[in-house]
């Protein structure tokens, strides 16, 4: 569905009118506020394949602090690998990266670890590498990243809509009051039940959601 077809899923939802964009009624603009709160909140419950994205770092010789362009800072990592000497990337402390890149001596070399450090001016995270490159490497970053904020009509949520539709109905049940159809409890509980079949459904094709692994 896009950010308009949840609106007004919503509101058919309230029996109220649709709609022609997000912002025609004061209730839709609450109803389209709903609808960014139950997208969060879905978005953060699990690590959802329709929001994986990978950001390509190319490192610079002796440059080993970078930003994840475009990740923002809530995203999950789910593999980080250095493509140009076929390695596996390993997230370590700040701490011991803190040690590494300022105890002498320090290596120049075959990036290996990574760990994050701070934000950039856009708000996206920057990560450091070590050892520090001594020339050019790709390093794709496999990460979750939440979508932006609905804000267009058209935009289409990438997570279950039946899940935003839902999560927001619930929402917008609390700020109005009973009023004779469905309970505010009932559809929580009810938004509940479907998060967790489409958790438990999702989590089949990817065992790594099924076992813990020590590292």
């Amino acid at each position: 569905m896009t950010y308009l077809e949840l609106i007004n899923d919503v509101l058919v939802r309230l029996r109220e009118t649709t709609v022609s964009t997000n912002g025609e009624t004061t209730y839709s603009s609450l109803i389209g506020k709903f609808v960014n709160d139950a997208k969060r909140q879905v978005e953060d419950s699990f690590s959802w394949n329709a929001l994986g994205t990978t950001v390509t770092l190319t490192t610079v010789a002796a440059t080993y602090s970078y930003s994840l362009t475009g990740a923002g800072q809530k995203f999950q990592v789910m593999d980080v690998i250095n493509t140009t000497s076929n390695v596996g990337m390993k997230n370590i402390s700040f701490v011991e990266m803190n040690r590494y890149q300022n105890l002498v001596p320090t290596t120049n070399g075959i990036p290996q670890y990574y760990a994050f450090d701070g934000v950039d001016a856009s708000g996206d995270t920057k990560v450091t590498l070590y050892p520090r490159p001594d020339g050019v490497y790709s390093i794709p970053f496999s990460l979750t990243v939440p979508q932006a904020t609905l804000s267009s009509d058209a935009t289409s949520v990438l997570i279950s809509d039946a899940l935003v539709a839902q999560n927001a109905y619930a929402r917008a049940l609390v700020e109005r009051g009973e009023d004779g159809g469905l309970s505010s409890s009932e559809a929580y509980q009810l938004y509940r039940s479907m998060l967790s079949d489409a958790i438990a459904l999702e989590a089949t094709r990817y065992p790594e959601n099924q076992e813990f692994v020590a590292i």
